[in-house]
């Protein structure tokens, strides 16, 4: 049987690409080299899915650091508020949470993905399972068919390419869509990770004494080796056994990737504000009144409501400071030590985990040779793509699965009409 369209891939793009794609009248089968679909769609959101967010499209684009502004067609076509539309029209109510992130009410990503699958189901999609894909054949500049490894070709008027990055492989992103993508004449920018754990060979790391430590609403900062700013993200982080992590750190983490090849360096310092809206003099002053208030009673006991325990023994012993020091015992100069390491802690980093870590995969399908209309291929006709297979990536928070659902809204929806028009 020849198809109307070939989606590759079950993850959150190629689900919402089946659904618009079928939702045009196309006849269509979704491909999935794995054994279930929606496994990425599962686990994402600790669990929950965080199926999109609410913030203005403007702020959404400012939280795609990777190609974010590619994104304005396709947002002036299918958005934010229409994902939400979409799924409460599936019966799964949601509701907003910080920072305009948007979850199912049972907290349950299952929810969602049945919820998809039930549609797939009513549109009479076919669905293959356990059937990878060897290559796609192309054929006087427009797709031709798909094979299987099995060894089964299927002939198809288009294909959508929604096979994701190379992060998190056990879900079944393991690259394969950018070799198909190359055969049809596409670039692959450099892949690296991004939103991903920090690694540190610092003396506190090694000896973990700070490890299961987390830091809340502090300010992390990533500086290039002459000593300017290069980024800085507010939020939480936490100290692990190889580094850093938690969502201040993984918004960092592709600044560092590309700090350390941009200068070439081994090494990248980071630096920590546990008062980022507090400038140093005010703090410095409000940590004196602080002890000039009980002027004999150990400076850690005073303090101690300042910063976790732990962290607040380590910035003072960084200070020079014995924490059963009296509080009167203490110079001016001292003070301002420990101000100093609270405002802008630093250590250096090396790098990052590996992508196959990392939560999302920067890097490509470069997207200059993507209508951003379409998300139709301009080197082979009835080709698409959507999701991370694409050099897009967003920070955590909702943003990378807007992405897939946007994207992969207008790849199967188009990919449908191509296919009616190419009788």
């Amino acid at each position: 049987m020849k198809y109307d369209c070939i989606i590759i891939g079950g993850g959150p793009s190629g689900l919402m690409a089946s659904v618009a794609a079928a939702s045009q009248g196309a006849s269509v089968l979704l491909l999935d080299k794995g054994d279930q679909l929606g496994r990425k769609l599962a686990i994402s959101g600790g669990g929950r899915c965080n199926v999109t967010n609410r913030l203005p499209v403007e702020e959404i684009i400012k939280h795609i650091p990777g190609n974010g502004r590619f994104l304005y067609s396709a947002f002036s076509l299918f958005n934010n508020e229409d994902i939400i539309t979409f799924f409460e029209e599936l019966g799964i109510q949601l509701k907003e949470e910080d920072n305009g992130r948007m979850f199912p009410v049972s907290n349950k990503a299952k929810d969602v993905v049945n919820a998809l699958l039930e549609k797939i189901k009513s549109l009479g999609i076919t669905i293959r399972t356990n059937a990878p894909v060897k290559t796609i054949h192309y054929q006087d500049g427009a797709v031709e068919s798909v094979e299987l490894r099995s060894g089964d070709v299927l002939r198809t008027r288009s294909i959508v390419i929604a096979s994701g990055g190379k992060s998190v492989p056990h879900t079944g992103s393991t690259g394969d869509g950018y070799a198909w993508a190359e055969k049809a004449g596409h670039t692959i920018t450099e892949l690296y990770p991004t939103e991903v754990p920090i690694v540190s060979n610092e003396p506190f790391v090694k000896s973990k004494e700070m490890q299961g430590l987390a830091l809340r609403n502090i300010e992390l900062s990533v500086w290039n080796p002459k000593g300017k700013l290069i980024k800085a993200h507010k939020g939480d982080m936490l100290f692990t056994h190889f580094g850093i992590s938690g969502p201040a750190v993984l918004r960092c983490s592709q600044y560092v990737v590309k700090a350390l090849k941009k200068f070439g360096t081994d090494s990248i310092e980071m630096r920590v504000d546990c008062f980022p809206e507090m400038n140093e003099e005010n703090l410095f002053q409000h940590v004196n009144t602080l002890l000039a208030e009980e002027p004999k009673k150990a400076v850690k006991n005073i303090l101690r409501n300042l910063l976790p325990e732990r962290y607040l023994l380590f910035l003072l012993q960084k200070a020079e400071i014995d924490p059963s020091t009296a509080a009167d015992q203490l110079s001016k100069q001292l003070i301002r030590s420990f101000v100093k390491q609270i405002k802008s802690f630093s250590f250096s980093v090396y790098g990052t985990l590996s992508i196959e870590k990392a939560f999302v995969t920067g890097g490509g399908v470069t997207v200059k040779e993507v209508d951003p209309k379409t998300m139709a291929s301009k080197k082979q006709e009835g080709l698409y793509f959507c999701g991370e297979v694409l050099d897009l990536h967003g920070y955590t928070g909702g943003y990378n699965i807007t992405v897939a659902f946007v994207t992969g809204h207008l790849a199967g929806t188009n990919a449908a009409m191509f296919a009616g028009t190419a009788h």
